[in-house]
């Protein structure tokens, strides 16, 4: 049986809640937990605000519960000691990164690509609803938002840094010695998007009629 728009946004906040709250009771590091789960007040008063409106689609909050119950784990553990590699040793007999040669911690760049990746098709569904773009514009403004988001998160887990400073500022920045790791980031969120935003026009343009058209008009001198 189809859910409707209405209950399947209720058995993905209800479900959400308790793997939260699951994940809360005894996280790695509090007070890292607490940082982390500030971006929830924003993002929960944007959905609220387009469920309202029907602003997202049903594919929209499906993929931003994926990214938020994985950016839960990262809060749960903070970013730079989830345990993954214990993981794939636990289920494969060797750690992820014994097979890329890895020497850090990546979970935080995967979360990077995964907001771009995830995040992107929710972010182009408000620029079509609400800003009524269309053609070229409705896929690179969402790319540029996933980019921009991305280097403004940066400038505030720099700014928190600097505020709390100490083990504190370390394990919410995370950079793990790398001094290009903001500029990573960056570039895995964009490259997250710009896949997302690839795959979108590849499948509209194979269903949509008038897609040519459209892309034409929207980059028509007025």
């Amino acid at each position: 049986m189809k859910l409707t728009y209405e209950r399947l946004a209720g058995v993905l906040l209800i479900t959400f809640l308790l793997y939260w709250a699951a994940l809360g009771l005894k996280p790695v590091d509090r007070h890292d937990w607490m940082l982390e789960n500030v971006m929830l007040i924003p993002v929960f008063a944007l959905l609220l605000w387009g469920w309202r409106r029907r602003l997202f689609s049903r594919t929209s909050h499906v993929l931003i519960f994926v990214f938020l119950c994985l950016h839960e784990v990262g809060a749960h553990y903070t970013y730079s000691k989830v345990p993954y590699n214990e993981w794939t040793q636990a289920v494969f007999g060797q750690p992820l990164n014994d097979w890329f040669g890895w020497s850090r911690n990546h979970y935080d760049r995967l979360l990077h690509f995964l907001y771009g990746l995830l995040c992107a098709y929710p972010a182009r569904e408000i620029f079509l609803r609400v800003a009524k773009v269309k053609g070229f514009w409705s896929y690179f403004l969402p790319l540029d938002l996933m980019t921009s988001t991305s280097a403004f998160f940066e400038l505030i887990e720099w700014a928190a840094a600097e505020v709390f400073g100490g083990e504190l500022g370390a394990a919410y920045v995370g950079t793990q010695g790398d001094i290009w790791d903001a500029q990573k980031d960056i570039a895995l969120a964009s490259l997250g998007a710009l896949l997302a935003m690839v795959i979108n026009a590849a499948v509209n343009h194979r269903c949509q009629r008038d897609f040519a058209r459209e892309w034409s008009d929207s980059l028509a001198v007025r």
